[in-house]
């Protein structure tokens, strides 16, 4: 397990022409890896469900004068194998390759315990934080091996490491990101992708807020001082490996 404690930095052209996909890029983390990523001279492939937020994440990096981003809204929810095949055919006829995935997209789904689970919440939560996931990725592989050195990244929790009472759907998906990350860093150990998941710990976010009520949120990181640390977990400076657990706690000295 690696972890990242501070801000690094990575060289100036890390993310020039580079084109990464990140789900969940309309608020949170995910608006400030679209940010970060954009204003370092990547392409952003901006994918979530509501299109208005998204277009609003578009127009504040358009205006800062940063990389363009591409909008695609996409209902991680609902897609069936139709859409993912046709997500990799517009990346490919726009872009020809894809550098980097990053599945950020999650949903909390409800915090009770096992035997009041709610089902539909249940499968809900299954679909949007593990299974579109592992769709994304098996139907962009061939995208990505196009990449001289690509990355798919995972964002996962604490409780998906070390699961806890109460948390029900979302600690057994994250607990799945961990074993799906692991599995497809053996399977690509002979390409050129890296492959790691990221608990990015606490952030001053909605699903954060839903999970700790109690919590003084303002002592939180913002989920910009997290996004430039991942930022430099995917540049050419970071020293992990595949298949690695890593942890972002801006919080420590």
């Amino acid at each position: 397990m690696v972890t990242y404690k501070q801000q690094f930095k990575f060289k100036s052209n890390d993310f020039i022409n580079k084109v990464y996909l990140i789900t969940g890029a309309n608020r949170g983390l995910g608006r400030s890896l679209s940010i970060d990523l954009s204003k370092a001279g990547a392409t952003v492939v901006m994918l979530g469900r509501d299109l208005a937020s998204l277009e609003n994440v578009y127009d504040e990096i358009t205006d800062l004068g940063y990389s363009e981003p591409f909008l695609y809204p996409f209902d991680l929810e609902g897609a069936g194998p139709k859409d993912y095949e046709d997500l990799l055919t517009n990346i490919e006829s726009e872009f020809g390759q894809l550098d980097g995935l990053i599945h950020n997209a999650a949903t909390i789904g409800s915090l009770m315990p096992i035997e009041q689970y709610d089902l539909k919440v249940w499968f809900s939560t299954m679909q949007i934080n593990l299974n579109a996931p592992f769709l994304l990725t098996q139907f962009l592989l061939p995208a990505l091996k196009k990449s001289p050195a690509a990355q798919i990244i995972f964002l996962s929790s604490y409780v998906g490491r070390f699961p806890k009472a109460y948390w029900g759907a979302y600690s057994v998906t994250k607990s799945g990101i961990e074993s799906l990350s692991s599995i497809l860093a053996e399977e690509l150990e002979k390409t050129e992708i890296k492959v790691n998941s990221i608990d990015p710990m606490r952030m001053k976010t909605k699903m954060r807020q839903i999970a700790y009520p109690a919590e003084n949120a303002d002592k939180n990181p913002d989920p910009s001082d997290v996004s430039k640390v991942i930022l430099f977990v995917l540049s050419s400076e970071a020293c992990h490996d595949s298949g690695d657990q890593l942890t972002i706690d801006v919080l420590s000295d």
